[in-house]
């Protein structure tokens, strides 16, 4: 069990949460000033969010995180497959399990706790996707 703890939590962890620092902060400046300043819905400032931090992210965490240089559509339609996957699930789950556990609390400042919500398990399950599908090298090409 300690040896699987090792190999998840290591450098490229490391990297991966200085990365998700910068598209959190990138993120939660889209996604807060679209709704609340510029009056877009849940749905749209959560997307636009998601969309344009997870081209940062491609880059970011190809290159940086996991020193990945493959050159293919398939790595690029893994990865967006899953940012959709963990889009989905966070926000499948994120709004409805917030408004159910602040039920009394008033609309705005649900969606405001359901987006940061929806923030964090994005960033979890999105970890995993980017570490073991899209940027997996199972037999890296030597140069």
């Amino acid at each position: 069990m300690l040896k699987q703890i090792r190999a998840v939590v290591d450098e490229k962890l490391l990297k991966f949460i200085v990365v998700g620092v910068i598209n959190t902060l990138v993120g939660m400046a889209i996604m807060f000033g679209l709704y609340n300043w510029a009056g877009c819905s849940y749905w749209i400032s959560s997307a636009a969010n998601y969309v344009l931090t997870s081209i940062l992210s491609f880059f970011l965490n190809k290159y940086f995180t996991f020193g990945n240089k493959e050159k293919s559509l398939s790595q690029v339609l893994r990865f967006v497959l899953n940012i959709a996957v963990c889009y989905l699930v966070a926000y499948g789950v994120a709004k409805p399990l917030t408004f159910a556990v602040l039920g009394g609390v008033n609309e705005q400042l649900r969606t405001n706790a359901a987006m940061l919500v929806g923030m964090c398990l994005f960033t979890g399950l999105n970890y995993f996707g980017q570490r073991f599908f899209a940027f997996s090298q199972t037999n890296p090409k030597k140069e």
